[in-house]
Formats: structure tokens, sequence, C-alpha cells
């Protein structure tokens, strides 16, 4: 793929309008072969901004161009303006190509939501804000709707309290097995799981750095979260270890939320289970992503259907308060009927959280290399199943309450996240809509501090032999006290 583009539009938010009708493209600067060039440009007069975009390959040319409403325009910023007049000339020279129509037009972010929540906090009403982003963004209908229902939801549950306070990640980037879609940095090989005392040791150390850097700080911690790969990949004493640490740094009974990601039915036994509700644990995920034997084996995941009712069961008998479901639409192989299936099992244990992702593919997956196919801009059965979920799930009383965006999923669709009245995961709404501060622990833990971003080491090996837990504690203290300081300064 060759892209050119000129004008004021950043290289990146051309590359992933370009992804929209061909996903996994790689952008080199030169020695390209696939034989497809898209031109992008944007040009600005005294009165108007207009879009162009063209597609050329062997097949033949589509192009097209978009001029920004006057009355759109007017609301906008000029790299809004320069943005939205690339992203509709796109759209509609891709659709003269594809013969489709991405169902979230030109929103290419992974956060809708806190566009829309914008929208409201500036006094548009609800109605408006889907017009906006059925006209503006080429959103369709149901989409829209969908993000501002899912904003409408949020928003009420953001205060100037919990902006005030923070959250803490803690990572395990442990799995038993690798899914051959799984695009997270996890490690599965005998030699690599031999590393978790050395690593647990580190980690320990380090999220008693987290939680005394919090105490410097002066902040209150609003919800912890576990999350892998695989926690549950530790045996039970080492995590119980890990979860008596937590307990030490922080009294766990003020934590509004406090979340082990279990994910891997197989990994999950009664007595993990009852060291996490001792521990203070009040939300676990229970992930089969499919009900269906063949696919699951067929994706390398090491569990049955039998095995997600056993784990769920245990689950439940356990008394920790919210459990979570993930299923997967779009999986190969997997029809819509086959989905349906799935959802109903699942929607008749009723679990508090139910989150539907839709498949989506990373280079770096082994499936890439089994599947050439895998990138499916025009999926129907997908699309269908998606749509199928939400009649389906907010029929039997749940509401979006959580809903992000990736690249290369299956017919440019979203994830979804829906809990029952009253229990929605609030570590995702803080994360994903960015509410506070989020301080991680562990490989490849990233904390988010509003604009300050804060990575450990990607693998388990390099964090390992980094800095001691005493230096990286100091330097996340130095770094979040600056960044503290200048934002209350501003």
């Amino acid at each position: 793929m060759i892209l050119i583009t000129n004008g004021n539009i950043s290289r990146y938010f051309a590359e992933t309008l370009v992804l929209l009708f061909f996903p996994g493209s790689k952008f080199p600067e030169e020695g390209d072969n696939s034989g497809i060039r898209v031109e992008l440009n944007v040009r600005e007069e005294q009165r108007q901004t207009t879009g162009y975009a063209s597609i050329h390959t062997a097949a033949g040319d589509w192009g097209a161009e978009y001029t920004v409403p006057c009355e759109t325009a007017a609301r906008l910023s000029r790299e809004m303006r320069c943005k939205t007049a690339a992203g509709g000339a796109m759209l509609l020279a891709g659709k003269e190509y594809s013969g489709t129509m991405p169902p979230w037009g030109m929103l290419t972010g992974v956060r809708p939501v806190s566009m829309v929540m914008d929208m409201l906090e500036q006094g548009m009403h609800p109605d408006e804000a889907v017009r906006s982003l059925m006209t503006e963004f080429f959103c369709q209908e149901g989409k829209a709707r969908l993000a501002v229902k899912t904003a409408c939801g949020t928003q009420p549950l953001i205060t100037k309290d919990i902006r005030n306070m923070c959250s803490v990640y803690i990572a395990i980037p442990f799995c038993p097995s690798r899914c051959e879609y799984c695009s997270f940095v996890s490690f599965t090989s005998p030699r690599l799981l031999s590393l978790i005392p050395e690593y647990l040791t580190a980690l320990c150390s380090q999220v008693r750095g987290v939680f005394d850097t919090i105490r410097r700080l002066g902040l209150d911690v609003a919800t912890v979260y576990i999350g892998g790969g695989t926690p549950t990949t530790l045996n039970a004493s080492q995590l119980d270890t890990l979860l008596a640490v937590v307990g030490e740094c922080w009294d766990v009974s003020r934590l509004q939320e406090f979340t082990l990601e279990a994910g891997r039915p197989d990994t999950i036994d009664v007595e993990k289970l009852d060291i996490a509700v001792r521990r203070g644990v009040t939300r676990i995920s229970v992930n089969t992503q499919t009900l269906n034997d063949e696919i699951l084996t067929a994706v390398g995941r090491r569990h049955t259907a039998a095995d997600f009712y056993r784990a769920y069961q245990m689950a439940r008998d356990s008394g920790i308060r919210d459990i979570n479901v993930d299923l997967i639409a779009g999986l190969p192989g997997e029809s819509r009927e086959s989905f349906a299936h799935s959802l109903e099992e699942v929607l008749a244990l009723a679990p508090e959280n139910l989150t539907v992702h839709t498949f989506y593919v990373k280079r770096g997956a082994n499936i890439t290399k089994i599947d050439e196919n895998v990138y499916r801009v025009q999926d129907e059965e997908t699309m269908m199943a998606v749509e199928d979920s939400a009649v389906l799930i907010q029929s039997a009383g749940y509401v979006p309450y959580y809903l992000y965006r990736q690249k290369n999923t299956a017919a440019n669709l979203e994830n979804t996240g829906y809990a029952l009245p009253g229990h929605p995961c609030l570590y995702n709404i803080y994360m994903m809509e960015e509410i506070h501060s989020i301080f991680g622990a562990g490989a490849p833990a990233r904390g988010k501090k509003h604009i300050l971003r804060m990575s450990e080491k990607k693998y388990p090996y390099e964090y390992l032999t980094g800095a001691d837990a005493a230096d990286k504690a100091e330097r996340l203290y130095q770094s979040a006290a600056d960044f503290y300081m200048n934002f209350r300064e501003k």
C-alpha cells in the first residue's frame, strides 16, 4: 500500500481511514508491491474545507470529494474541519470502491462515547447528538444511538469526587496457552511460565511502591483491576500472595470495586475463588468467548463449554458480587446462529456484566499466518450477530455502559460492555474515558494520569532486569508529583 497525503491532515489519521477499507495494510515509504495506491488531500479555502480521496488498484480507479457543510464547519476547529473533510472524502471513495460504508463512519478512534459526552456537556440534547454523529461523521443510526445511550448511562457515574481519585492496574502477562487471535503480550511456553515466581516477587515490590506513591500524593483509590494475560494462571498460593500484598497496602473494603480477571475457565477452581473472596475481590471475569467446542479448539482455547459452566457455577457459589462473561462475535467459523446460541445460554445464567467483543486481529497474532483472509471488511454474518446481540441483551434488562473500538475488527464493528442496573464495571469506565489517573504495576502495564502516560517494560524478562523496586517507585512518584503540580497550577 502506497499512501500519499497533502494538506492539513496527520499521517496517522490518514492511515486509520485507509484501514477501514484495507484492513491489515502496511504503509512502507518505498518498496511496496501490493499495487494499491491511495491519495488523500485536504484543501482549505476562505469559507470551505474540502477533502479529495482517490484509490488506484490494478482493477481500476475510484475517487470522491467532500466539502464540510458551512453550518458544521462553523462549530469545528481547523483540525476537526480538515479531519472531517478528509474522512468524508475517504468514506465516499471507499464506498465506491468496496460497495460498503463502515457502520461507525469516520469515527476511527477507540472512544466514540467520549465524543458524545463532550457534546452532552456542551448542552446538546441526546437526539441532537445522534443527528450530529449521523450527518457529520457518517455513523449509521443504530451505532449513533448506541453511543449516545452508553454516554447517557455513563455520565451520571462521573462525578467531581471520582475525577479526583485514582485506580490501580496490576498486570499478570501469563496464560496457560495462546489463543490464535491473541494480540496481547502474554507468555505461555514452559520456559517463560517458569519466570512466574521471580516475576511475582518483583511485582509485589512494585505494587507496594505504587500504593506508597498514591499515599504520598494524597490520592484515594477507587478501583483495583488485576488483568492479564490470565491472572489465574497463578497457582493458589501465588494468587494469595499477590492479593495479600494489595490488602496490606490498602484497605480494600474502601474500594468501589476490586476485579480479578480470571478469564480462562480452565484456570479457575474453588480454592482460588475462596482466596479471592477472603481477600476482598468483588468482581471476576469468566470468559468463554463462545460455547461452540469446535471453535474453541480451533482458536486455541483449552477449555470446553462444559468447563465454562462449571467455572461459572463455582464463581456464583463463591458469593462474589459481580461476574462478567466475555463473548466474541465473528470468530472464524462462527455463524450468526451459533453466536446467538452462546449468547442465549449466557443470558440464562444472568451474569451482572456481559461484554460482546467483535473479532479483531493484530499483525502479531498466529491466525494471520494461517488465514490470509482473516481481515474482513464485509462480514454480514458478524454484523447481524452484533445487531441481534444488542437487541437481545437490552431486552433482557441490561444497559450498555462501556464501548470502544479497535482497528481491523470484522466489519469495522465495536466492543460493548453491558451491565444489569447498578452493576457496571467502574474501572472500565474510568480507564476508557480517561476519567482519572490509573497507576500500573507489572509488565507491560501502562499507567494513565490524565494526559501523562508511563509504561513498564513490555516483556517479563525485561521487567525483571530493569531498575529495582525502590528506583521504580521513586521514579513513578517524581513523575506523578511533577505532573500533578503542573496540572493543579493550570
